[in-house]
C-alpha cells in the first residue's frame, strides 16, 4: 500500500509542477521542447524498470503472480512498449480533434493536462475491473484475446473515409444537448459567461471528446497489457508512464504525423500478437523476451519503413 501511495503521490506532484511551474504561462510547445520532454519521459519510464526490480527483490509490494525481479522488470517494459505503441493512435485522433475545434497551439497543452488526469482515473478503474475479471473468470481471457484480434482486423480494413470526425461524433452531439456550446475561445477558459448563460468553450468540448476517445482506446490497450501480466502494479505503472509521455510525444509528432503512416501496420501486428498470446495462454506460454522482442521489432520496422517510404515520395526540388 505504501508503494502505491508513494507512486500516486509522485505522479500528482509532477503534474502539479507541470501546470503550476513548467507550463504556468500558456505557450506554443515547439519541436525542440517537445523532443526534450519526450526523451525525459522515455528515459524515466525505462529507468523505472530498475525500481521495479528493486521493489520485487525486496518484497516491498504484493506479488500475486510470484514473479522474479527480472521477470517483473521485463513484463513492465513489455507492457510499457505496448501502451506506448498504442498511444500512436491516440496522437492521430488528438490531432484531428484539435483541428476540428480549431484549438490554438498554445492552449493544447492545458487541454491535454486535464485529459491526462481523467485518463489516470478511468484507466485505473478499467485496470481494476479487468484484473478482477481475469482472476475470477479465467475464460474472459479468451474474450479479451478475441476482441484484440477483431480490433486488429478492423484497423486493417478501415478506409480513409471511415476515419473519426469529431463534430459528427455521438459525444459532441450529446454534449450540445446537455450544455450550451460557444464557438468562441476565451483564452484558456473551459467555460465562458455570455448573456447570463454559461457556455462551454471549444477547449472544454475538445477535452470531453478526448476523454471519451481515451476510454475507447483503453478498451484495446488494457486487454493488451493484461495479455502480458495481471499484476495490478505492473499494469497500472506501465499505463501511467505511457499516458504521461503522450503529451510531449504528441507535440513532438504533431507536425510529422503523416511521415509515420506505416506505423498503423505495426499496431495491427502488435494487437494480433497479444491477442493470440491470450488465446494460447492455456496451451503455450510465450516467453516474455519473445514478446518484448516482437513488439520492439514491430515498432522499429514501422518507423523505418514510414521514413523510407515518405522519403521516396518527397519531390526532388534540386533539379
Amino acid at each position: 500500500m505504501i508503494v502505491w501511495i508513494s507512486f500516486l503521490a509522485a505522479i500528482l506532484i509532477f503534474l502539479a509542477l507541470d501546470l503550476g511551474v513548467f507550463n504556468k504561462t500558456p505557450h506554443i510547445i515547439d519541436t525542440k521542447e517537445a523532443s526534450k520532454w519526450t526523451a525525459i519521459w522515455v528515459t524515466i519510464s525505462f529507468l523505472f524498470s530498475g525500481i521495479i526490480y528493486w521493489l520485487y527483490s525486496n518484497n516491498y509490494i504484493s506479488n500475486p503472480d510470484k514473479l522474479k525481479p527480472a521477470g517483473a522488470s521485463i513484463k513492465y517494459l513489455t507492457g510499457y512498449l505496448i501502451e506506448l505503441s498504442l498511444s500512436v493512435d491516440n496522437i492521430f485522433v488528438i490531432a484531428i480533434i484539435f483541428s476540428a475545434f480549431k484549438i490554438p497551439q498554445k492552449y493544447q497543452h492545458r487541454v491535454l493536462f486535464w485529459g491526462i488526469l481523467g485518463a489516470i482515473v478511468f484507466r485505473g478503474l478499467m485496470i481494476f475491473f479487468g484484473v478482477l475479471l481475469i482472476n475470477k473468470f479465467t475464460w474472459t481471457t479468451y474474450i479479451f484475446g478475441g476482441f484484440l484480434i477483431f480490433t486488429a482486423i478492423k484497423m486493417l480494413f478501415t478506409k480513409e473515409e471511415d476515419k473519426f470526425e469529431p463534430k459528427k461524433s455521438f459525444v459532441y452531439r450529446t454534449l450540445r444537448k446537455i450544455v450550451p456550446v460557444s464557438i468562441h475561445i476565451d483564452s484558456e477558459h473551459f467555460f465562458v459567461r455570455r448573456r447570463h448563460i454559461t457556455a462551454a468553450t471549444p477547449l472544454f468540448v475538445a477535452l470531453i471528446v478526448i476523454e471519451v476517445m481515451d476510454v475507447v482506446f483503453a478498451m484495446d490497450s488494457v486487454p493488451a497489457i493484461l495479455a502480458i501480466t495481471s499484476d495490478p502494479f505492473l499494469v497500472f505503472s506501465s499505463n501511467i508512464f505511457a499516458i504521461l509521455g503522450l503529451r510531449s510525444m504528441y507535440f513532438f509528432l504533431a507536425n510529422m504525423i503523416e511521415r509515420f503512416s506505416y506505423l498503423e501496420y505495426s499496431l495491427i501486428a502488435i494487437l494480433s500478437f497479444v491477442g493470440l498470446k491470450m488465446l494460447l495462454h492455456n496451451y503455450y506460454e510465450i516467453p516474455e523476451w519473445i514478446s518484448l522482442t516482437f513488439i520492439a521489432l514491430s515498432l522499429t520496422i514501422g518507423i523505418v519503413v514510414s521514413l523510407k517510404m515518405n522519403k521516396k515520395i518527397v519531390p526532388d526540388n534540386t533539379k
